[in-house]
């Protein structure tokens, strides 16, 4: 064979194939003849085809990177993000200026900021450089910019903004129809602790007008919302605020949302300060404070503004010639008016108890101009007030403020002393306190006791916290087995009766004594004071009662709006009701023969007369409750005695005098009228009260509501009253009054905001003999 034929069947024997197994056949199968440089060519073949695919692996991520990127969107200029700012800032400023803009002028949000132009409501012409707007929108933007900095999402935090301007704005609204007032910092810290505060109100009885007000914010919010969401999605920035470290970038944004802040605290600690800083900065904006009124304030000088005014309230500007010696003298002066007082005084207010009832809205409605009744709604009381000492009380209060009328009542202080920042005592100072004098101490000192009752929540007005510091040894509130075992609403009344609470009181006189334990040697076993604060006439006024028989009607020729008249309809039952249970009330103590004597008085009249209150010159007649002094007969006859001893005193019943010295009162008298009442000895302060009561009948601070006439007024000056119940002009009254106005206001600061000099002097010991 030659080599050729080898050559062949070499290749031959090289491409057989083994025989598939199972299936015959031949025993292999001839192959094509491969090139003798196709291994070669396959190879080059094969390292081209690699280094093509890891070319393309290597481009791949750029052309993928590209493509991403042409769909991407690219982020706003920094200009846009400060007009936004602007913006979003003014419209949470508008959104608060619109929850004011329904009482008082009226103002509304365009006009809050036309002004800044010199334009005024209807186009008139006002002063220039009134620019409130202005520093509400610095306000707010310190609020904004801290939102900004702390999440780093624009957009996120423009719609958290609104929202919350949105939300505060309705209640602002709702507070404002239902108390004729601005939320303000006492209510935040009552919310905070347990109470509702001012805003309980609207949470219990949603005020009319309020779903409109609802509608209107939300829809605003909405469309707020909408454009926030829309610029997020065209937005290609996704953190406001970039850094090539995520934690230098998070030291650097909460740095600046810790200066905003604090820029924001220390303004809001200095704006109430007259001379400081913030206060002249303000200033220079046009701001100029109208704290006798929180929404002419907040309708003047912005609702931001006007709130952080009032979170660091001045209680008291100190008096000129305030000194330890001072307060000696005053001391030494009203010690011995307490002691030409006690010669004739023959008895001590804690030889019986002593029950002082403040009832929630109590006043006759058929003294309000413009309105009349087809019955008369408290005959028991009426009649009563013609044999006992009796009278008008001017109430700071209209529609609201109890815990005000309260304080003043169990103080004897003044809200008309106190700087007009510090709208709520009970919240704004009494919990700083640290001498907190009250008249039931009175009756602690002596070995007995005093109690308090509310069917209510005891966190509202901080009441639990300042009745203990008052020294009250309990407080019986509604969820309190005295009142809860036995607790009755009328009708579908919110609220617990008033023959509730005083059954309540009545348990707590037995509990003390028998009636058989008066007689002891010592002739007060067992007296006590007990302080009741009603609920049962709260507002609203929603058609409660059954079978009313009460129709109320207009004497001015305007008919009454229907809810109007359902309101004053429902509010004369209730009054109805409570001079059915005060008359069972006073008959069970008068067959007792314990001494026991009442202190009744209304704190405010309802804010339902809305025919009335539109009208300044009624305001007078909207500020003025009912009160009285009624001892039982236990009482009356101890007192008599002294009748038998030849001793000249003001007796227990109403004479003539007594009569026109008691017709005008305040809520800071009532416990000197009560030693007066009793013929009871006094201490140092009580005799100063006195002499301040005979000089000037009735004060009240700047009123703060809706019925408030500022022509009768001048801006910012309390009120005072003869006993007549005409205004008096103190800038003419004579040396004497003068001088007890101004010991007034040392006894007050001493008290409330001084060094307590007279704690040590013996100022509110009562003598005994």
């Amino acid at each position: 064979m030659d080599s050729g034929s080898q050559m062949m069947a070499s290749m031959e024997s090289t491409v057989s194939m083994p025989e598939p197994v199972g299936f015959p056949g031949p025993t292999a199968i001839p192959r094509p003849l491969r090139h003798p440089f196709g291994g070669m060519r396959d190879r080059v073949r094969g390292h081209v085809r690699d280094r093509l695919s890891s070319s393309a692996r290597r481009l791949r991520p750029e052309r993928d990177k590209a493509s991403r990127a042409a769909h991407v969107r690219a982020p706003f200029p920094w200009w846009a993000y400060v007009i936004a700012f602007v913006l979003f800032a003014s419209a949470a400023v508008l959104m608060l200026q619109w929850s004011v803009m329904i009482a008082r002028s009226r103002t509304t949000p365009w006009e809050f900021v036309a002004k800044m132009f010199g334009i005024g409501p209807d186009g008139t012409t006002v002063q220039f450089g009134q620019f409130q707007f202005l520093l509400n929108l610095l306000v707010i933007g310190a609020v904004y910019a801290v939102l900004v900095f702390a999440i780093n999402r624009f957009w996120i935090a423009s719609g958290l903004m609104v929202t919350v301007a949105g939300v505060i704005a309705v209640l602002e609204r709702m507070k404002v129809l239902v108390r004729s007032e601005t939320i303000r910092p006492t209510d935040i810290t009552l919310m905070a602790s347990g109470g509702a505060g001012g805003m309980g109100d609207t949470v219990t009885n949603t005020p009319a007008g309020s779903v409109e007000a609802i509608v209107q914010m939300t829809v605003t919010v909405a469309v707020l919302l909408a454009v926030c969401v829309t610029a997020a999605v065209f937005d290609g920035r996704r953190s406001l605020i970039v850094t090539p470290r995520r934690f230098i970038g998070r030291v650097r944004r909460g740095l600046a949302a810790v200066i905003c802040a604090a820029m924001l605290v220390a303004f809001a600690a200095d704006l109430g300060t007259t001379g400081s800083w913030a206060n002249s900065f303000a200033a220079g904006f046009g701001d100029k404070a109208k704290l006798w009124d929180s929404i002419e304030d907040a309708q003047s000088n912005g609702v931001a503004v006007g709130f952080l005014r009032l979170t660091r309230p001045k209680v008291m500007d100190r008096p000129a010639n305030y000194s330890e010696a001072t307060m000696r003298k005053v001391a030494q002066r009203y010690a011995a008016q307490a002691a030409a007082i006690n010669r004739t005084r023959t008895t001590n207010l804690t030889d019986g108890t002593v029950v002082m009832i403040l009832s929630e809205s109590f006043s006759d409605p058929t003294r309000v101009p413009g309105i009349t009744l087809n019955d008369d709604p408290m005959p028991y009381i009426r009649s009563l007030k013609k044999t006992t000492t009796s009278g008008l009380m001017l109430s700071s209060g209209y529609g609201g403020g109890t815990a005000n009328l309260e304080f003043q009542a169990l103080t004897g202080l003044s809200m008309t002393n106190f700087d007009a920042s510090l709208s709520s005592p009970y919240q704004q100072l009494v919990p700083q306190m640290t001498w907190s004098p009250s008249f039931n101490q009175i009756w602690n000192a002596d070995g007995d006791t005093s109690q308090a009752v509310h069917p209510y929540n005891p966190a509202l007005y901080s009441r639990a916290t300042n009745y203990r510091k008052f020294g009250f040894a309990n407080f019986y509130s509604q969820n309190d087995p005295l009142i809860a075992d036995h607790a009755t609403r009328i009708d579908r009344s919110h609220y617990i009766s008033d023959e509730t609470s005083y059954d309540s009181v009545l348990k707590l006189i037995d509990a003390a004594s028998d009636s058989t334990s008066n007689h002891a040697a010592d002739g007060k076993s067992g007296s006590q004071f007990i302080q009741l604060v009603t609920m049962q006439n709260h507002m609203g006024y929603e058609n409660w009662y059954d079978h009313n028989q009460f129709t109320a009607s207009s004497t001015t020729g305007t008919p009454l709006s229907a809810d109007e008249r359902t309101h004053i309809d429902t509010y004369a039952k209730g009054m109805s009701y409570t001079d059915q249970y005060t008359k069972a009330f006073l008959s069970k103590l008068d067959a007792m023969s314990k001494p026991v004597t009442v202190i009744f008085y209304g704190d405010h009249l309802p804010s339902i007369y809305k025919h009335a209150s539109a009208d300044d010159r009624n305001s007078i007649p909207l500020h003025e409750t009912d009160y009285f002094i009624w001892s039982n007969r236990a009482a009356r006859e101890a007192t008599r005695k002294t009748e038998i001893a030849g001793v000249e005193h003001a007796d227990a019943s109403a004479s003539d005098s007594d009569a026109d010295e008691n017709a005008y009162t305040s809520p800071n008298y009532l416990m000197a009228q009560t030693a007066a009442h009793l013929n009871a000895r006094v201490s140092p302060y009580l005799a100063f009260l006195t002499a301040m009561h005979r000089a000037v009948p009735a004060m009240e601070p700047p009123v703060v509501n809706v019925t408030q006439g500022w022509t009768r007024i001048p801006e910012g000056t309390p009120l005072y009253l003869d006993a007549d119940g005409k205004q008096i002009d103190v800038s003419r009254a004579s040396a004497a009054t003068k001088r007890l106005l101004d010991d007034y206001r040392l006894i007050q600061y001493d008290i409330t905001a001084g060094d307590g000099y007279l704690r040590g002097l013996g100022f509110m010991d009562v003598p005994e003999q």
